[in-house]
């Protein structure tokens, strides 16, 4: 029986072009390195419940009926039967054999379709209790396992560290991920020291959120297909067989780092794809990208990589080399689409239909900056509800007029919202579809809130990691 953080990892990472993890035993750059610790089961931050809940769609259960555990799962955790059990797999798997990849996060609101879709499907199999069991099991497991056996040498994880605060910033050496954001970001010892763009998990596979953590760097990496449907549908590639290292089929670029359960940052993402649905449950890099942070990751977990190293790797492309880190690196995943950033608030599009836009997470995101809701002026309050409700996908909830400021996208600047009225409310004028963020000019939040992109690498060029002075190491 396989584990569930080497194989359910396999199984999420579907298609040639997305993600895909497996066991590695090549040679390995650290030879005498110990092996990873096992991975168990935990629970995102509090602030990020409803994320890790609202996992359950018809593609994500398909993907976890090809680790051999999880039937024996769902019968002693739902106690399920075995009639149940090979029906839900059947669903699971006739409805993924029908998605197009092309087509994937081109719709409206397709995560919430999706769990919609599955609830009713699944109801109809095990009942509505059960399946509220499922989703809240899918919830945890998709969610993310944490290390067994904590380092010793890790960075701490503190409650306002791990994501509790809204719009924490780390006062540790971690990675960032805000999905909603498209953006990653390394922090060393607290300080913001590069960000990226990156390609996020179709709605159908949506990125996980909670804390995970960066242990191995591995270069050159095989890709071994699922048996599934679609890999038919591939040239030149058969489930099974695995796709060597440095192939031009092997969708995972030329590094990929596990993060646990499963997710992995990787590169071999084209341009086009930053910023945009670009994978099955992992963060998408380019290639100059990924071999940039590479380099950071390394030394902020006390592992040597020289870019003679790096360019040594590339040049061998069939040879794969793993670079164990000295100390885990914490990878926190988010969905935060309420940001307050270096005095501006941003709100995000709701990427994955979770609701997250609403007047009670704005008035939270507020007050962990120390300005309250109801001090902001009447303009920026009817500004901010407009914003909320374009950024979910309710475009007739606005009702007034936006000035955008100079630091709003250009798409915001070309949107307007309708007058209000004292009697009446009239409908706002949408934003465009593929607008992902609006910008606000809150005077209240000068000089407060998460930092701006530092070094923003765009995937546009390549950009070379450099760290002034070398990573300030946290206390044990």
């Amino acid at each position: 029986m396989k584990s569930w953080s080497s194989l359910f990892a396999l199984a999420v990472c579907l298609m040639a072009s997305g993600c895909a993890v497996e066991p590695t035993n090549q040679a390995n750059k650290n030879a005498n390195a110990s092996p990873l610790a096992s991975a168990t089961v935990s629970p995102s931050p509090p602030d990020n419940k409803t994320s890790s809940k609202q996992s359950l769609t018809l593609p994500v259960l398909d993907a976890f009926f090809a680790d051999d555990s999880f039937p024996a799962t769902l019968k002693t955790r739902l106690q399920l039967n075995d009639e149940q059990v090979s029906k839900l797999r059947e669903l699971a798997h006739s409805e993924t054999v029908q998605l197009n990849e092309e087509s994937m996060g081109q719709g409206e609101r397709e995560s919430s379709t999706a769990r919609a879709a599955a609830t009713e499907k699944i109801g109809a199999i095990i009942g509505k209790e059960k399946t509220e069991q499922l989703a809240e099991l899918v919830g945890e497991l998709w969610s993310g396992p944490a290390e067994a056996g904590a380092d010793k040498n890790a960075a701490p994880t503190s409650r306002e560290q791990s994501g509790h605060t809204p719009n924490a910033v780390p006062k540790d050496s971690r990675i960032v991920v805000n999905t909603p954001a498209y953006r990653m970001d390394v922090f060393d010892g607290g300080r913001l020291i590069k960000s990226y763009k990156v390609g996020i998990g179709y709605p159908e596979f949506p990125l996980p959120t909670g804390l995970r953590k960066a242990s191995v760097i591995i270069f050159n990496p095989t890709w071994t297909p699922p048996d599934e449907p679609w890999v038919a549908k591939m040239k030149n590639v058969s489930a099974g067989e695995k796709v060597a290292a440095g192939s031009k089929l092997n969708p995972l670029g030329p590094i990929k780092i596990p993060i646990g359960g499963p997710s992995l940052i990787h590169g071999g993402k084209s341009p086009a794809k930053l910023g945009t649905f670009a994978s099955h449950g992992c963060v998408g890099l380019t290639t100059p990208q990924v071999q940039d942070f590479a380099k950071l990751l390394a030394q902020l977990g006390g592992a040597q990589l020289t870019d003679a190293e790096v360019s040594d790797y590339e040049k061998n492309k069939t040879q794969t080399k793993q670079v164990k880190l000295e100390r885990q690196v914490p990878v926190e995943l988010r969905y935060e689409t309420i940001v307050v950033e270096d005095g501006k608030l941003h709100i995000y599009r709701d990427v994955y239909d979770q609701e997250t836009n609403t007047e009670e997470n704005l008035r939270a995101v507020l007050e962990a900056n120390g300005v309250r809701f109801d001090d902001l002026t009447e303009a920026e309050r009817t500004q901010v509800l407009d914003a909320l409700a374009q950024m979910s996908g309710k475009s007739d909830a606005g009702t007034a007029k936006t000035n955008a400021s100079p630091a709003t996208s250009s798409s915001a600047r070309s949107s307007s919202f309708a007058d209000r009225s004292s009697n009446s409310r009239k409908k706002t004028t949408a934003v465009a579809r593929n607008q992902k963020e609006i910008v606000i000019e809150i005077g209240a939040l000068q000089g407060k809130g998460y930092p701006s992109p530092v070094a923003f690498d765009t995937g546009s060029g390549k950009t070379r990691a450099t760290l002034s002075t070398p990573p300030k190491r946290d206390k044990p």
